[in-house]
């Protein structure tokens, strides 16, 4: 059986992507589940900081995601070709790993951020709870927000 160098390749770029997001979920799940104390939302300085980690390891991945498709837009060169591209892709692979984790440690997207700020306001809700406080926030801003239209009438 002879199998094309690309094809195996994508399949371990894949699977690696997939263990990664499989570590980020179960490393998730183990703060969430940690952080779910007598009241409810009683989260450690530690967890805190594990949180924090998990936050910035899915900005790492998204970004990650984010450079691989861009990747794939730019045409590939001839002289890439033959018996050195599974090396070269490997290398491109890990760079480009290595470039979403400067990125997201530098200055990031703020997504890290911005799910480490939702995660702990949430932390010890149940999902109908979270639900619920965000069609009254909708409810509240769009309330305010006819206030204002009308105060400028």
């Amino acid at each position: 059986m002879d199998f094309d160098t690309s094809y195996l390749t994508t399949l371990s770029s894949q699977a690696v992507s997939n263990a990664n997001a499989s570590k980020l979920k179960s490393t998730l799940s183990g703060i969430l589940d940690a952080g779910k104390g007598a009241n409810g939302a009683d989260v450690s300085s530690a967890e805190d900081a594990k949180l924090m980690d998990a936050c910035k390891q899915f900005e790492s991945y998204f970004v990650e995601q984010m450079y691989k498709q861009m990747m794939a837009t730019v045409p590939e060169d001839p002289l890439d070709s033959g018996t050195n591209s599974t090396l070269v892709d490997y290398y491109k692979d890990n760079l480009v790993k290595e470039y979403a984790s400067q990125t997201t440690e530098q200055e990031g997207l703020g997504l890290a951020k911005m799910l480490y700020e939702q995660m702990k306001r949430n932390i010890g809700q149940t999902p109908e709870e979270i639900d619920a406080k965000s069609e009254q926030a909708a409810i509240d801003s769009g309330a305010a927000a006819e206030n204002v239209s009308s105060e400028e009438s």
